[in-house]
């Protein structure tokens, strides 16, 4: 009797996740069917999980002091302040970066070494190396997709296949940065260090991106020169120096304060103003504040599915879908289990940040009972969700550059070649290196 209560508890646990993915979606679903221009960032993420919040509380059917203490304790949890602190000092990075002129100078450096006959593999690249820099996709889009249409406009190269050039590298790099939000969420939610899920991804991100470029070598036609602006070798610096920090293993904090001041140092010599420092650092701060806010949030809602055996009931459900793998590998069988369910988590929010922090709990806990690595599940978290998220024609980067590029968002997500590469490089790579985890 007692299992069958705590099992109906587990269920009625999930509940208010369920509310807070079904309100997010219904609302993106009604306002892209009344012709809404991105339709799935009309409703803001913190506010639609309100009401998933309220219904917490009243399934969790304790006393309201004893509820708030529980909220409070998942929300403060030290993974999310933690999380949340990176967030902030990322945002300062990529504000600092940015207003320097940093990108413009790694856009134009990337230009002027691209060979004609490379055209469009070298705009792979060129995405690729910003959104590792900024650690965003859109960011990266946003700088490199006006260039791009422009470039598409000037050699006759088809506008799908350029744009679907650009987002399969912007994704690169927002799966793979250091700074990237999605790559935050993913080592914090599972446990792990930064420079180890980087190394892990490389493993997967390089072999798929290299399978890109030759198809894109492919693909490109008669060589074109591109004109270039000029650039200061100098404002590329900063972001080569957090990655060499970064990978050298230093602590993540250590890593972005440090970032932040060598960017500014480098403005400096280009007539960077120190006036305009203190803004452009609050500025990052307040980009921040969403997925700040956002990230309590899920983790006060976590709290009360983890202590009510929801986390644990959805684990299991997980693995009996996955069971008749199990029979030949455990391992496997667990870690297709985090695919899935984060991409069905983004297939459903379309935010690839949002779905790792809502599919964080439940993948750590396939992760421990499959015995598999923090690193390797905070790895696939983040690759699967990239890899919806770059396939999604509702998602962000494909509403942008189907406006950019005046195409239909399908025509975009239907030309991202690496994340298509990159799924099936992962799964590969599961299967075959199921051992190794």
């Amino acid at each position: 009797m007692q299992a069958s209560v705590n099992k109906v508890a587990a269920k009625l646990s999930l509940l208010p996740l369920l509310t807070f993915v079904a309100l997010f979606l219904g609302a993106g679903l009604y306002l892209q069917s009344q012709g809404v221009d991105y339709a799935f960032y009309q409703l803001p993420a913190p506010v639609a999980i309100l009401p998933a919040i309220v219904i917490a509380f009243w399934v969790n059917r304790k006393p309201i002091n004893d509820s708030v203490d529980t909220f409070i304790k998942g929300a403060g949890h030290s993974n999310i302040i933690t999380m949340c602190l990176i967030y902030l000092l990322a945002g300062a990075f990529s504000a600092v970066a940015g207003a320097t002129g940093g990108v413009d100078a790694v856009v134009n450096a990337g230009l002027s070494l691209i060979p004609p006959s490379m055209l469009l593999p070298g705009l792979f690249l060129i995405a690729a190396v910003v959104s590792t820099a900024m650690g965003t996709s859109m960011g990266t889009i946003g700088a490199i997709g006006p260039i791009a249409y422009a470039v598409s406009l000037k050699t006759g190269i088809d506008p799908a296949l350029m744009a679907g050039t650009i987002v399969s590298g912007a994704m690169f790099g927002d799966n793979l940065s250091i700074i990237s939000d999605t790559t935050i969420a993913a080592t914090r939610t599972q446990g792990c260090e930064m420079k180890d899920k980087f190394k892990e991804n490389l493993k997967i991100a390089i072999p798929a991106a290299i399978l890109t470029i030759a198809l894109l070598t492919f693909l490109t036609p008669e060589p074109q020169a591109v004109e270039t602006k000029d650039f200061d070798w100098l404002l590329v610096l900063p972001y080569a120096f957090i990655l060499v920090l970064a990978v050298a293993g230093l602590n993540v904090f250590v890593v972005l304060f440090s970032g932040i001041i060598f960017a500014a140092a480098m403005g400096f010599t280009a007539n960077y103003e120190i006036g305009s420092f203190a803004k452009d650092v609050y500025k990052g701060f307040s980009d921040m504040q969403e997925i700040f806010l956002l990230s309590m949030f899920i983790g006060g809602l976590s709290e009360f599915i983890r202590v009510n055996g929801g986390l644990d009931y959805l684990a299991h459900k997980i693995q009996g879908l996955t069971a008749f793998i199990a029979k030949f590998h455990r391992k496997v069988a667990d870690q297709l289990g985090i695919a899935a369910l984060v991409l069905t988590s983004n297939l459903c929010i379309a935010n690839n940040t949002v779905s790792i922090i809502v599919a964080g709990p439940v993948a750590k806990k396939l992760a421990e009972d499959g015995k598999i690595s923090a690193k390797r599940s905070a790895s696939l978290l983040d690759i699967f969700a990239c890899v919806m998220q770059g396939s999604l024609p509702y998602g962000a980067q494909a509403l942008l550059l189907g406006a950019t590029f005046k195409i239909s968002p399908w025509d975009v997500s239907t030309s991202s070649f690496y994340c298509f590469i990159l799924a099936l490089t992962a799964v590969a790579v599961i299967c075959l290196r199921r051992n190794k985890t």
